[in-house]
Order: structure tokens, then sequence, then C-alpha cells
């Protein structure tokens, strides 16, 4: 990813969220999200010298970015795929895996041997992308707080 991609990734995350998360999180929480917000935030991410994170982005015949992925280190000695967003309207076209299979090349080059991942939990459609994967659950839960809805999220790891 450059630095000119950033509004064209912010506009999929922003899309897919709304698209993907729609019914399971709040809607208030939905409705302000703006693609400006996250693309000023994603700017001034992606200018920090110490960013320890891979962006990736899947680039259509034109030119034009479809899909996003970002990856680093997690917590352990484990790589994690921090999000992995693809156009709404592309949804199911095998962009997706195309830009798993590079995040996972990614993940070994950097010397990882597993990747960790979070999903909502009630985001069957996403829970079956990784297990169609290899991916498992693998015990590990938490919950995050969206406008006052606490949603439960399952670990998935890969072993590489």
């Amino acid at each position: 990813m450059t630095e000119a991609d950033v509004a064209a990734v912010s506009e999929i995350r922003v899309t897919g969220w709304k698209a993907a998360y729609a019914g399971i999180v709040p809607q208030s929480y939905l409705d302000r999200m703006t693609v400006e917000a996250d693309t000023d935030q994603r700017l001034r991410y992606f200018a920090r010298p110490d960013k320890a994170t891979v962006d990736l982005v899947a680039v259509d015949s034109r030119g034009a970015v479809v899909g996003w992925a970002c990856l680093g280190p997690s917590r352990t000695d484990a790589g994690e795929l921090y999000a992995l967003y693809v156009r709404p309207s592309l949804t199911g076209s095998g962009i997706g895996r195309t830009l798993l299979d590079a995040v996972h090349a990614h993940a070994l080059a950097r010397g990882f041997g597993s990747l960790l991942l979070w999903v909502l939990t009630d985001h069957h459609r996403a829970r079956r992308f990784y297990e169609r994967a290899g991916y498992a659950a693998d015990g590990g839960v938490q919950a995050d707080d969206y406008d006052g809805v606490s949603l439960g999220e399952v670990r998935y790891r890969l072993v590489l």
C-alpha cells in the first residue's frame, strides 16, 4: 500500500464495516463511521516511522484498489491479521482469498510460524471464510464495546 491508496482503503474499510456488520454492530456506531475520518486516522498512522504493520492492497486490471489487508505482530510470538476487507460489491469474487494468501506469504517472510485473527462471534460469514482457509478457533475469546453493547469475539489461529 502506498500513501496514494489510503483514501481508497478507507472507503473499502468503512463501506465494508457497514455492509458486513449491519445487524451485528449497533447501527449508531456504523452511522458515525465516515470515510473522511478513517482517511485522516489512516494517514496519520501511515506516516509513523515506527509502524510495525504491513498493509497490502489488491488492485483490479485498471489499477483501482479493490481490497486491503493489514498484518503485524500479535501480543504473542505469532503474527496477527488485523484487517481484511474487500469492496462489498466484490465479496465472493476471490479477492479476499488472494489477499489472505499474500498475508500468509508476508507472515512467513517475517518469521511468523502462525497467524492469529479475531472475528466477531456473530459474524458467521467471516468465520466460514477463515475456516475454509484452514483457520480454527483456538479457545481465545474477548469482548469489545460498541456504543454500550458488548460484542464477543473469537480468536482463530493458522499454523503456517
